[in-house]
């Protein structure tokens, strides 16, 4: 088994737009997906990631249908959206353009996240916008949201989940969610999520870290 995708975190990660388009271009062209979870709601950071030639990106924080809207029409090119285009990474500097414009519409993945009272609210709402392909919960935020502190394993916090995956499922979208280790995974599996985040390079640095320490 490999790794499918790769997410470049600049939400809470110190990743500048250079670092992150030298990370894109490290995967390669055959190798796992490079995409971009940007830090907000804003056509500057979509923009910025998808020219870098990310395949797709996740936003943070969305709770209603017509912020899903934004996020699909800042990453879509007209007639669908109000991308710009540019002779970026993405067009391999203009020598592609003509053959990138055609499939980007179709091949970016466009996800944003689950993680607020508000965001469940709307969750049907959310689901239902044409051109959004994941919905991805964000465990220990929403977990937050619910008034649940730091007890992500409530049963409370697997109810919504579970809303999340029958939203997906009734509108055809792509359920996702982070997990930060195999229990968690498994539930996760089981719960009907496809599109899963394996923890993080930190978190596989301290349990290696922590293995030799405790050897």
């Amino acid at each position: 088994m490999e790794f499918q995708w790769f997410m470049i975190d600049t939400e809470h990660a110190h990743v500048n737009p250079e670092t992150m388009a030298a990370m894109v271009s490290s995967l390669g062209d055959n190798g796992p997906a490079p995409l971009v979870r940007v830090g907000n709601i804003d056509q500057y950071l979509i923009k910025q990631a998808l020219d870098s030639a990310a395949e797709g990106i996740l936003v943070p924080l969305v709770s209603t249908a017509a912020q899903a809207k934004a996020v699909v029409s800042f990453a879509k090119y007209p007639p669908l959206g109000v991308r710009g285009i540019a002779a970026a990474a993405s067009t391999r500097y203009g020598l592609n353009l003509p053959e990138y414009l055609r499939t980007a519409n179709s091949d970016t993945l466009v996800g944003v996240q689950i993680e607020t009272k508000e965001a469940m609210a709307n969750l049907d709402s959310i689901a239902a916008v044409e051109g959004l392909d994941l919905l991805f919960v964000g465990p220990q935020d929403l977990t937050l949201n619910l008034g649940l502190g730091h007890d992500r394993s409530n049963p409370k916090v697997k109810e919504a989940m579970q809303e999340v995956v029958k939203a997906c499922e009734k509108h055809g979208k792509l359920p996702g969610t982070l997990v930060i280790n195999p229990e968690e995974k498994r539930s996760a599996v089981e719960l009907g999520f496809r599109f899963i985040s394996l923890a993080s390079d930190i978190r596989f640095l301290i349990q290696g870290a922590k293995y030799y320490l405790d050897s």
